[in-house]
Parts: structure tokens; C-alpha cells; sequence
């Protein structure tokens, strides 16, 4: 079948679609329906089933005789291990801590917060908590104390699974005095916390109330799985939000089965027993999908890497990794091959690794640029395929169904929307606007199995947030516009479309004219306020390594560049060259929190920010420029 044949049988009956997809799940009480629409506009699907996550994920590949079959591969540079799990051998320690959590009183439905590094045992807390039916939430390790109180007043977890550390390029993390500071300002108190000690940095544990988490699973009984319904949570993920209080998506059990298990052939096209890459993080929704669940899911090795694109120890690692375990295939977000071409600008480093196994690259997290797809295709030879998703969602919107059939990739764009997903641009008013129009995305409801139903414990800020502004429709809260074929084009966050004298524009696609400068490796471009022209677009310029020439120079060719492409309507007059973007650790640029510091405006540092002190750097450039925030 055709890509159009696929979309077409969902669109002519999506409840008979995804019910037939839903027998590749092992059930305890199979689904009698698909999608229940009670609660218009919250929908939910598959709700009288009863399943439970980590038997599909784990337990039933033992059960059909791939217990010997590697689960797990973790590779971590920064301490110089590698090592092997497999299926049995993951049953096992799950089913231990599981035993251990219930034993001190873990149920289903109990929140349990999870805080640790990229290891293998943050994926094993995350399947122990599924076992028991309990509904964990992953905080990324390291995140300030107090922005894990708020998770923790929000989530109300009964317990907390913590590393002692985490691990970065030259230096270590300490997880417990953050971990104790955050119970400390917390209004609500977890009964107890699991330690994971880690030799590079163990630390002292509060009797009573801390425990080492090789003592208590080697003194438990196993646990065994607990069947949940449809529509039990399997976790709480928090995403920020524009208050600063950040939203909880809470993720569906059965939906998300059925989904993601129906991802890894159709758009990835990788089978039981082949090697999946997520080059993430657990504390991001990258990490739960496709480091932890979809490749356990669907019978595949997922490999959990604890290190950066450069540095550990150089921007050959994604190839090392990629050769030594014979990945099929990779996933990581644009940022990334960003930084690895910045420092390796001709790709010397990717001849020295054999990288026949890798079938295909993804991208999502951000927007691929044209110039960093082209720069990968010409250096690795292999399809680069950008997909567009959200935290929201779990899964893709729009992408390429390799495992359906390649469609032909335009540079720019995601590609098409996924069964499930009836993609609309709207104008003002809610109407759908003409192709090739910039307008806002939204998702005709109800959405697909596994995406959000609904936040944590805050269903009117659920509503308010992507269901009221257009009626009937989900609010993406990103612009963007569909060509004559029906491909997805997205530009920008909704508030990053800046309003020119009039003209609306999308400061991404300044972005893709600034990047395909040779000497460019990374670009953002801004909105500022502008008292005769309402805003002006500010760009700002990271070269890469090795360039020599004046900046000034470079600056002038760019701001050429946008006007001989966009053209003058664009007033694309300021850039500024600059060391370092501002990113968030799952490296999205702060296009917001640069617009704030440029405008003179307050502004909350961002809880996911990779290093504050570049925000500093960006005073300084914008002080140049005559900018309030300098």
C-alpha cells in the first residue's frame, strides 16, 4: 500500500483503523471500541481495556523466547562504560524495583518522580513504575530545586527515584543536595526516595527516608505486572508553560501502546531485533517515546548514550556509536548535527566510521534548516528525513512513513501529515486559508491514541490553552503553511511570526536564507519592537569554526542575503555575531527570553537553560545594536 492508501483508509474509518492496529498489543481485556467521545471535546480511546505498559514492553518478548535478545545498550563516554542488557536481564531488575516500590507501599495510580542521568537503571524506574500501574514523572536530572517543588507540589509524588549524579563533559552534577532542596521548599513530602549511588559520586542518604537502591531491590520479591485501563495515565510529562507554571500532559496507557508500536514500522521501518538510536534525553518526550518505550515496544535494541554530539571525546561520537553498534536507525534534533558541523565543517571526521548499517536519519525537536539537511546528505549519503511533532502529541504529526513507502523529501518541510492527524492551517477567524498562505496549524479533533487527553489536574487550562481558540480544532501553537502537494511547512511558534509595517513574516524563513551562508553554522532571528513599523526582525549569528573573516563583512552579505531573498519587505537590516545561542538542554533556541531581554522586558530565567550566562553575551550584543536589554 501507498502512503495515500494508508491515509485513506484512517480517513474513512478511523475507529476500524487504529482497532486493528491495536491487535498488535498483548491485552488483558482487549479494547470493545476505539474512541470515546463522552466527554466531547476531551476524547479518549480504548478506555474499557485493561493492559498493562511494561508487559508489551518487556515481559512478552521473554515470553516468546527473546529473552536473550539485547534490550538496552548503553554507551556513556563521559565514565568510559558500555554494556549489554538483555530482554530477561531487563525483566528481571524491573521487576525487583517494582517489588521494592510496592513493598514500601507503591501502587497504581501513586505518582512517583523520576530524576536521574541518562543510565539504564532511569529506564528501569520508568518500566517499574508501569508495572505496578504507578504513574511516574521524568524530570530531567539536574534541573534546579526549585523547579522540581513545583513538579513535586504539582505531581504529588509518593516517592522519588533519583541518580546520586549526573555526568557532563569535564565535570559532575550532584543530584542530592538538589534533590534535598526541592523536598525542602515543596509544600506536599514524598514518603520516601530510591538513590541510585553512582561511583563517580555517591552521596549521604537520610535514614528513614532515603534508600540505596541496590539494597532494596536485592532484598524485595519480584512484582508482577498490573493490568490498568484504556485511559490510565502511564505518566505525567511537564512541559513549560507561558505562566511559568508548567503544564502536565498526562499520556494515555492504550493509546500509547497502539501508537507508538505502529510508529516503529511505518515511519521508521526498523523490524524486532534491529538497532534504534534516539540521541535524546529521558527528561524530554523524545526519551520516554523512542529511547524508552516505542523500540521496547516493538521487540528492537534502544541504546541509552550518556554523552554530547562534540566533545566526548570529539564530533565523531554520533559515527563511533553509530559503526560500533551497527545502528539502523538515528534520531536527534537538528541542534545537534548543528554542533557537529559547526566543529567538523567538512565532515572529515564521518569518513573515518563505517556507517553502512544506518538506513536513515530523522530530525524533529526544532526546525531543520535547508542548509543542515544539505550538509548532511552531501557528507553521509543517506536520506535525512525531518518529522514534526510535540511533547503534546508523543509521536509524529507529520513525517515521511518510510516503512510505507519514501516519499520524495522537500527541503524545509516534515513532509505530510500521519494517519490520525487532520492537519489544517488557519487564518484569524479560524478558516482554512489558501496553500502556500502563512497561517496558524491546528488539528481537526479528535486527536489520535496516545496524544494528550487532557493536563494534569488543570482541565480548563487544558481547554484554554489548545482547544478555545478555534473550536472543533487543537492549537498546535505553530505557524506555518501547506504546499500544492499537501506538504506541511513549519515556520515558527505562532508568537514567533513578527508583524513587519503589516506584514506577516516568519522569522524562520529568515532563518533558512541566514544559514545557508557558508560561513553561518547556527542563526536565530527575533522580533523587536519598533515604534514606526511595529517590529523588526533581529538576527544573530553563530560561524563556524575556522572562519576567519571579519564579522562585519559577514554580517553585511546576510543582511544582503535576506533581501535579495525575502526581499525589502523584510526589513532585515540588524545582525549581530555572537559566540553561543541560548538553548534550553534539549537544545531549542530562547527566541522568547531574547525578545524579552531586547524589548527591556521582564523576564524568568528559563528553568531549561543549558548555561545562563550566555544570556549575558546576548546583553552585550544587543547593547551594541542600541537595544533596552544591554
Amino acid at each position: 500500500m501507498t502512503y495515500a492508501d494508508v491515509y485513506a483508509s484512517w480517513q474513512s474509518d478511523p475507529e476500524a483503523f487504529w482497532m486493528q492496529h491495536a491487535q498488535a498489543i498483548d491485552w488483558d481485556t482487549p479494547p470493545s471500541r476505539a474512541l470515546n467521545s463522552d466527554n466531547a471535546p476531551l476524547y479518549e480511546w480504548f478506555t474499557d481495556a485493561r493492559v498493562n505498559t511494561c508487559y508489551n514492553a518487556v515481559d512478552r518478548h521473554v515470553v516468546a523466547g527473546h529473552g536473550d535478545r539485547t534490550a538496552i545498550i548503553y554507551d556513556s563516554p563521559v565514565t568510559d562504560t558500555k554494556r549489554d542488557i538483555t530482554y530477561a536481564e531487563l525483566r528481571d531488575d524491573v521487576a525487583a524495583l517494582a517489588g521494592a516500590l510496592r513493598d514500601k507501599g507503591i501502587t497504581k495510580g501513586d505518582r512517583v518522580i523520576i530524576y536521574m542521568p541518562m543510565v539504564p537503571e532511569a529506564l528501569t524506574a520508568m518500566l517499574a513504575c508501569a508495572r505496578l500501574g504507578a504513574i511516574h514523572s521524568v524530570v530531567f536530572g539536574g534541573f534546579a530545586a526549585n523547579e522540581l517543588a513545583v513538579r513535586i507540589d504539582d505531581a504529588t509524588p509518593k516517592a522519588i527515584i533519583a541518580g546520586s549524579c549526573g555526568i557532563e563533559p569535564g565535570r559532575i552534577v550532584a543530584y542530592k543536595p538538589l534533590l534535598d532542596g526541592a523536598i525542602e521548599l515543596s509544600t506536599h513530602k514524598p514518603d520516601f526516595t530510591v538513590v541510585l549511588q553512582r561511583d563517580q559520586q555517591p552521596c549521604d542518604l537520610i535514614e528513614g527516608r532515603d534508600f540505596d537502591w541496590q539494597e532494596i531491590t536485592q532484598a524485595a520479591p519480584s512484582a508482577d505486572c498490573v493490568p490498568v485501563e484504556g485511559n490510565h495515565p502511564a505518566y505525567i510529562l511537564y512541559t513549560s508553560g507561558t505562566t511559568g507554571q508548567p503544564k502536565g500532559v498526562i499520556r494515555p496507557t492504550a493509546g500509547h501502546l497502539v501508537a507508538l508500536n505502529w510508529t516503529m514500522k511505518n515511519i521508521y521501518n526498523v523490524d524486532p531485533g534491529d538497532v534504534f538510536w534516539a540521541a535524546s534525553d529521558v527528561g524530554w518526550v523524545v526519551g520516554h517515546s523512542y529511547i524508552c518505550y516505542a523500540p521496547l515496544i516493538a521487540g528492537n535494541t534502544t541504546i541509552v548514550f550518556e554523552g554530547k554530539p562534540v566533545g566526548t571525546p570529539d564530533a565523531g561520537t554520533f559515527w563511533r556509536v553509530c559503526e560500533e553498534h551497527k545502528v539502523r536507525c538515528f534520531f536527534t534534533a537538528p541542534t545537534a548535527f548543528r554542533a557537529v558541523k559547526r566543529v567538523d565543517p567538512k565532515g572529515e571526521l564521518i569518513k573515518d566510521y563505517d556507517l553502512s548499517a544506518l538506513e536513515n536519519i530523522y530530525l524533529a525537536g526544532e526546525r531543520a534548516d535547508p542548509d543542515t539537511i544539505e550538509w548532511m546528505q552531501h557528507h553521509l549519503k543517506k536520506p535525512i528525513i525531518d518529522h514534526w511533532w510535540q511533547t503534546e502529541t508523543g509521536y509524529t504529526i507529520a513525517g515521511n512513513p518510510v516503512g510505507i513507502e519514501l516519499l520524495p523529501i522537500k527541503l524545509g518541510s516534515p513532509t505530510v501529515p500521519m494517519p490520525g492527524y487532520d492537519v489544517q492551517i488557519l487564518g484569524d477567524e479560524g478558516h482554512p486559508v489558501a496553500d502556500g498562505e502563512l497561517g496558524a496549524i491546528a488539528i481537526k479533533l479528535p486527536l489520535p491514541p496516545g496524544t494528550l487527553p487532557t493536563l494534569w489536574n488543570a482541565e480548563e487550562r487544558f481547554k484554554k490553552s489548545y482547544l478555545n481558540t478555534f473550536p472543533g480544532y487543537y492549537e498546535t501553537g505553530d505557524a506555518g503553511y501547506k504546499d500544492d502537494d499537501g506538504y506541511l511547512y513549519i515556520m515558527a511558534r505562532t508568537d514567533d511570526v513578527i508583524n513587519v509595517a503589516g506584514h506577516r513574516l516568519s522569522t524562520g524563513g529568515m532563518e533558512e536564507v541566514l544559514a545557508g551562508h557558508p560561513d553561518v553554522a547556527e542563526c536565530a532571528v527575533i522580533g523587536v519592537s519598533d515604534e514606526l513599523k511595529g517590529q523588526l526582525p533581529l538576527g544573530f549569528l553563530c560561524l563556524n569554526a575556522g572562519t576567519d573573516r571579519e564579522a562585519t563583512d559577514i554580517v553585511k552579505e546576510c543582511v544582503q542575503r535576506v533581501r535579495d531573498t525575502i526581499g525589502p519587505v523584510a526589513a532585515f537590516k540588524l545582525a549581530v555575531v555572537i559566540d553561543r545561542l541560548p538553548k534550553t538542554r534539549s537544545g531549542k533556541i530562547l527566541r522568547g527570553t531574547m525578545v524579552s531581554i531586547a524589548d527591556g522586558k521582564d523576564y524568568k530565567m528559563p528553568a531549561t537553560i543549558d548555561d545562563p550566562a550566555i544570556l549575558d553575551e546576548i546583553k552585550v550584543s544587543l547593547k551594541t545594536l542600541g537595544y533596552a536589554g544591554g
